[in-house]
């Protein structure tokens, strides 16, 4: 064996440091910057990012549900728990919506849907229906009716994926059939 073989043998980080070659240390510096490479290491550092912000919903869950029960030693504010509740089921639905992005790399629109949804219906419980002004009132029900319309056109669409996947299912042959794997429902949606 003569010393290129003993190169090419060597794994990039060793590539890295030998001296001897200034085109296999332009290889390895090259494949720093290979587009799966970057993406690979971006969604490392995005991961990382979103464990954190996971970390840091859950203390502020736990920190929040302790101030709620130390006011209930105090007067009963109604609409002071109420808004306590909310708030804590805001950050339980934040927390899923980060861990469904966690296990499938993606956005479920459903779960920011039902954020929104129960963010728009604290805010309106905080102020109180009578004491809202009536422009900043009907603004709210058309973000609530446009919202209800993405959860129902979120069911249809669901609906019609389930009978082109049944009709795909009635074409398709017995070999095929015995090939296809049973999909979970995050898996056969895309949203």
């Amino acid at each position: 064996m003569n010393a290129k073989d003993n190169r090419e043998r060597l794994t990039p980080l060793e590539n890295c440091h030998d001296t001897k070659s200034s085109s296999v240390s332009d290889r390895c510096w090259a494949s720093w910057f290979h587009r799966e490479t970057v993406v690979r290491n971006l969604e490392i550092f995005q991961n990382f990012i979103v464990v954190s912000l996971c970390i840091g919903i859950f203390c502020v869950m736990l920190i929040r549900l302790g101030e709620m029960f130390l006011s209930l030693v105090e007067t009963i504010n109604f609409q002071a728990i109420t808004s306590d509740i909310l708030f804590i089921l805001i950050l339980v639905e934040i927390f899923r919506l980060l861990i469904i992005y966690l296990q499938e790399q993606r956005i479920s629109i459903g779960a920011a849907v039902e954020v929104s949804l129960v963010s728009a219906l604290r805010e309106v419980i905080l102020q109180g229906v009578l004491d809202i002004p009536i422009n900043q009132l009907l603004g709210v029900c058309v973000f609530l009716i446009v919202l209800g319309g993405l959860l129902a056109l979120r069911v249809w669409m669901f609906q019609r994926f389930d009978v082109i996947k049944q009709s795909r299912s009635e074409e398709s042959s017995d070999y095929q059939n015995s090939k296809l794997r049973r999909f979970t429902v995050v898996d056969q949606y895309p949203f």
